[in-house]
């Protein structure tokens, strides 16, 4: 009973990293698995945001699942910069990083590193360079934040977007962006973007991001839906911008 329990349980987890990775991707430790965006409309004639360092806290909301934390910090390291996403919840931990370049609009991975466990059993990957054939999800949902509003993709002519799964895996999924506006949420109200993920083989599943336009990488809310229900939903709760010294 013990074993069908624990499968149980390992398996609703694996069914929930859509919610809780794309999530720690928003969490592989998230929703989809995040998404790094693929050339689009006007996107190489204008100058994306640059990246600010900062440490947020999000509420990770799983149905049948007691709520997380996640914290998500953005760092600049000299030549890189790196994105570090971890959650808790009482019999689960998670964990994804990577760290990447930018070259004006481009975003480039170069090292992506995850781990998970459950009832304290579980696994980590490692993907380098060489391995990653677009984006690796954590850069790929900064690199798709920064895009997001400065390309044109709508719900009649979405964007396509391609990434790399923890296990190195290509991804396909599209977006398009609807109009901005603001978003009020625990950590207070804020100018917002709106990103709309979907699998075209799956049109009754898409995922929700709000975005800040000023912060890449920053997620304000985001909610995962299946058949018209929510599955998951994220919501940020602190946010501190790091003192950046200036000479």
């Amino acid at each position: 009973m013990e074993d069908g329990l624990l499968r149980n349980v390992s398996l609703r987890l694996t069914k929930s990293k859509l919610s809780s990775t794309a999530i720690l991707a928003m969490c592989g430790l998230a929703f989809y698995s995040s998404a790094a965006a693929d050339t689009a409309p006007n996107a190489d004639t204008q100058p994306l945001p640059m990246p600010q360092p900062f440490e947020a806290q999000y509420q990770l909301e799983i149905r049948g699942w007691p709520n997380a934390s996640i914290t998500h910090t953005l760092n600049n390291e000299g030549l890189h910069w790196l994105s570090d996403m971890r959650f808790s919840v009482a019999v689960a931990r998670g964990q994804e990083r990577s760290r990447f370049t930018l070259n004006d609009n481009e975003t480039h991975s170069l090292l992506y590193n995850s781990s998970y466990s459950l009832f304290g059993i579980g696994d980590s990957y490692q993907l380098d360079e060489s391995e990653i054939s677009s984006l690796d999800r954590q850069a790929a949902l900064f690199d798709l934040s920064r895009r997001a509003g400065h390309e044109s993709c709508t719900a009649n002519a979405p964007c396509d977007v391609e990434f790399v799964d923890h296990r190195g895996r290509d991804e396909h999924f599209q977006y398009y962006v609807t109009e901005p506006g603001t978003v009020s949420v625990p950590a207070g109200e804020f100018e917002a973007r709106r990103v709309t993920l979907f699998d075209v083989e799956k049109p009754d599943r898409h995922l929700q991001i709000n975005f800040h336009p000023e912060w890449p990488g920053l997620i304000l809310s985001a909610r995962y839906e299946k058949e018209g229900r929510r599955q998951t939903q994220l919501t940020m709760t602190q946010f501190n911008p790091a003192e950046v010294d200036t000479p």
